[in-house]
């Protein structure tokens, strides 16, 4: 858990006008540890780019298919061959095949395509309407759903504890920001009108105290 200089816990906003807060006046945010793994995932997926390669493909080859895939050029498809190896592009023929039979077999209403069998017996897909409609809606849908998947720790092949257990992968920046922010949200004042309807804003004193005063 990184450490950070002890202060007067209360957060001081950089305005301008209002002079430079002393030294003493930082704040130690409390970040939840939910908050912060998923932070540090974050953080990695930002700076391992590669974690969104070709071999991602495994993951659900149906979504690949039809996200990715479908906008190759043929020039495209033998360069990530390439990348893959003959085992590598066998085996995404394997789960790609047994995922469409699946799909055929037991279709999900939910899904954003369907599968059907052709006049030849081929499997074939379905569009509907929330299918991206070119190579650049594509690739930014794959990738929001990898990365929803990766923050919400559904690669069962990938050592969370490597990075949810790692400081240097903590934006202190982003939590700083977030704590300050929570903190004033925390701070906004409520109005209430009294028997005599006069407004007054309720609000907390230095030791945390509820009171109502006059403004």
């Amino acid at each position: 858990m990184p450490r950070f200089a002890a202060g007067t816990g209360i957060p001081i906003r950089n305005v301008d006008n209002e002079g430079s807060a002393p030294a003493s006046a930082v704040y130690n945010p409390q970040v939840p540890d939910r908050f912060r793994v998923k932070n540090r995932r974050k953080r990695y997926l930002d700076t391992h780019p590669e974690y969104f390669g070709p071999q991602l493909e495994l993951a659900d080859p149906l979504l690949y298919d039809r996200l990715i895939r479908r906008f190759q050029t043929p020039a495209e498809r033998e360069a990530e061959g390439r990348q893959k190896g003959y085992s590598g592009i066998l085996e995404a023929d394997i789960y790609r095949s047994e995922a469409k039979l699946d799909a055929l077999r037991h279709p999900d209403p939910n899904s954003m395509f369907t599968y059907r069998r052709g006049p030849s017996g081929e499997i074939l897909a379905e569009d509907r309407d929330e299918v991206p409609a070119n190579k650049e809606e594509g690739q930014a849908r794959w990738r929001w759903e990898m990365e929803t998947r990766f923050l919400r720790g559904g690669d069962d092949d990938f050592d969370y504890e490597g990075v949810d257990n790692n400081p240097e992968y903590d934006d202190r920046a982003t939590e700083e920001r977030d704590a300050e922010d929570k903190y004033f949200d925390a701070e906004e004042p409520e109005f209430v009108e009294d028997e005599h309807g006069d407004t007054r804003k309720k609000s907390k004193d230095l030791q945390g105290e509820t009171g109502i005063q006059d403004f």
